[in-house]
């Protein structure tokens, strides 16, 4: 029987050093050493033998199988890291190339700083009117007659504002304030709200003002409103949106739909002196204005004045985001630049 290991031995390390794949070493592992192989066949002759013979017999069959392993193995491996190679030669990337550039979209500045001042004043107990109470196509109604803004108002002229053609009474806003209106006939008071959306005004194209732009539209109605109530809610609004407080001034001003009236300035970032084209050397850029809700207006929605006040306030977003960003020029937004769009 040892004998006939031997042969067996022989005849598998012959193989073994013939192989020329991985899958010659499979087939040859399954020639000898599975359980129907040559030597696992002779194993069974085991019992038959002396209990002297068995220790001798069984020694040697377990010596040269693990030897057989152990040649199988080394083969294996040789073979598996030599088809490896190939294919990574074959497969390998010049990491040393320059890679593919994907651009990716980005928010417009105009959305995110809309999106970011709506936060501020959410967090402040202000609410979004909805869109339906908030329209672009507006009647005369709504966005002047409603706001105290008398027939002969130079704001009514085609001069300023764009009038539908072929449609009597119908205008493309000029202000986002009518949604002041439609939210005061829609609801109660208390009533704090604020409306952002885009405006349309006859306005000559220059680094400051643009025919189309956007505005968010703020509204407070309650008992006991007064002009402290509005300059703390700004001046707060200020704080949050520059991240720190900024000098501002409220200018007295008028707007046929609040009285007081004023306009809120805030320093200029960008002021080069006189030569500024921002804030045109003053040291100050407007950003909004603002009043306490014209008594008139009041009584036009059925809100009895002497039970309640309010203020209202209108912002352009351009305005503040050329602040924020320090951009000199509001035509950049709509002029669909990549390289300006790109920092964004």
């Amino acid at each position: 029987m040892k004998e006939q290991l031997e042969n067996i031995y022989n005849s598998a390390k012959s193989d073994i050093e013939k192989a020329q794949t991985i899958s010659d070493i499979d087939e040859i592992r399954l020639k000898y050493l599975s359980r129907k192989g040559e030597f696992n066949a002779i194993k069974k002759g085991l019992k038959d033998l002396s209990d002297e013979d068995k220790r001798t017999v069984g020694a040697f069959a377990n010596k040269i199988t693990q030897e057989l392993e152990e040649m199988l193995r080394a083969k294996h491996e040789a073979f598996y890291q030599k088809e490896l190679n190939e294919k990574l030669k074959h497969d390998r990337i010049d990491i040393t190339l320059s890679g593919k550039f994907i651009p990716q979209g980005k928010v417009h500045p105009l959305t995110s700083t809309t999106e970011e001042i709506v936060s501020i004043f959410q967090n402040l107990g202000f609410s979004v009117v909805s869109s339906e109470l908030s329209p672009e196509v507006e009647t005369e109604y709504y966005n002047f007659d409603m706001l105290n803004v008398p027939k002969d108002h130079p704001a009514r002229d085609v001069q300023d504002t764009f009038y539908v053609k072929g449609m009597d009474g119908v205008v493309l806003r000029s202000q986002t304030s009518g949604a002041q209106i439609h939210a005061m006939e829609n609801q109660k008071p208390p009533i704090k709200v604020i409306s952002p959306g885009r405006v349309y005004r006859n306005e000559n194209i220059n680094a400051r003002k643009n025919n189309f732009f956007h505005q968010i539209e703020g509204l407070y109605i309650d008992k006991g409103i007064t002009f402290g109530d509005l300059k703390g809610v700004l001046n707060e609004f200020i704080r949050i949106y520059f991240g720190a407080s900024r000098p501002t001034r409220f200018r007295s001003s008028f707007f046929p739909f609040t009285e007081p009236s004023a306009e809120l300035d805030v320093q200029c970032i960008m002021c080069h002196g006189d030569g500024c084209r921002i804030c045109g050397g003053t040291g100050w850029l407007e950003i909004l204005g603002c009043g306490m809700v014209d008594v008139n207006v009041l009584k036009g929605v059925g809100i009895d004045p002497e039970v309640y006040s309010g203020f209202a306030f209108g912002m352009g977003v351009e305005r503040l985001a050329m602040l924020k960003y320090a951009i000199d020029d509001i035509r950049l937004f709509f002029n669909n630049d990549k390289r300006f769009l790109e920092q964004f």
